[in-house]
């Protein structure tokens, strides 16, 4: 996959629908899904789960999510967030093979983060207050994540999700690490998309993705609010932010692994004295 094929504009892939969308097909992947939803005060969207468990995740704004899938009906009413710098936000999970619609009485943006997957789980509500949200790294390197969809902090078959918040001029992601092989133990294999958005008008940072072997993934991206980066391999990180503008981001995770979890490994060129 070429740097300019990891690397997703936005508006790029965008269609009536979706102002970005980020399938395994698009991807050339097996896994991972990202979708960005925009509503129009009173706006609502409907789709179906397929072969996929989806996770509704307010941007801007709130909304109404209704589940469908054969068995039982659900309906959840999240709170969401003036922005995603604000606040965590509430969220909501959808199985595979369930038809979900998406109202927004005031409108928003909202993410629908997805992952193919085996088994049907119920549809649940995720509270914000319930988020675990911790400091990662110090100084120059301090970012802040939300662990809302982490493997320990809620259930989900094969989706792993969580945001984070560098602060401008800091550096995330960092020291470079990767998750592209099966090391039981040491190392999950997972897929892996970043979305990003930059607090104030104009902000921009930077993306790096490096190859961990010949012939991987190798970018080096300006990125916008908006954009993407695409991580099917490699070392990646950092993340760096401009100064006076803080940088989120929100990561897709999905694996092969018959067990959910998140094992990565260090570059061991970058790991000296950084602890």
């Amino acid at each position: 996959m070429s740097s300019k094929e990891l690397y997703v504009a936005r508006g790029t892939t965008a269609d009536g629908n979706y102002a970005l969308d980020i399938d395994p097909e698009r991807a050339g992947w097996a896994y991972c899904s990202l979708r960005i939803v925009e509503l129009e005060p009173g706006g609502t969207h409907t789709f179906t789960t397929g072969d996929s468990e989806w996770i509704v995740l307010p941007l801007q704004g709130g909304c109404t999510v209704r589940t469908a899938d054969g068995t039982s009906d659900a309906e959840f009413q999240l709170l969401g967030r003036d922005n995603v710098f604000a606040s965590v936000s509430d969220f909501a999970y959808a199985p595979r093979d369930a038809r979900v619609q998406i109202a927004s009485g005031a409108g928003g943006r909202f993410a629908l983060a997805g992952a193919k997957c085996e088994r049907q789980l119920p549809a649940r509500y995720g509270p914000a207050p319930e988020v675990p949200v911790e400091e990662r790294g110090s100084g120059t390197q301090l970012r802040h994540v939300r662990n809302f969809a982490s493997a320990d902090a809620f259930d989900c078959d094969k989706l792993i999700a969580v945001e984070v918040i560098t602060p401008g001029g800091n550096w995330s992601s960092y020291p470079p690490h990767k998750h592209d092989e099966h090391r039981p133990g040491v190392e999950a294999e997972l897929e892996e998309i970043y979305y990003f958005e930059i607090d104030g008008p104009n902000g921009f940072g930077y993306q790096r993705v490096s190859p961990s072997r010949e012939g991987g993934s190798d970018v080096l991206a300006e990125v916008r609010s908006g954009d993407a980066v695409l991580v099917p391999d490699g070392w990646h990180g950092p993340s760096v932010a401009q100064p006076g503008h803080d940088m989120y981001y929100l990561n897709v995770m999905a694996g092969p692994g018959e067990t959910r979890e998140w094992r990565i490994c260090f570059h061991p060129e970058h790991t000296e004295g950084y602890r």
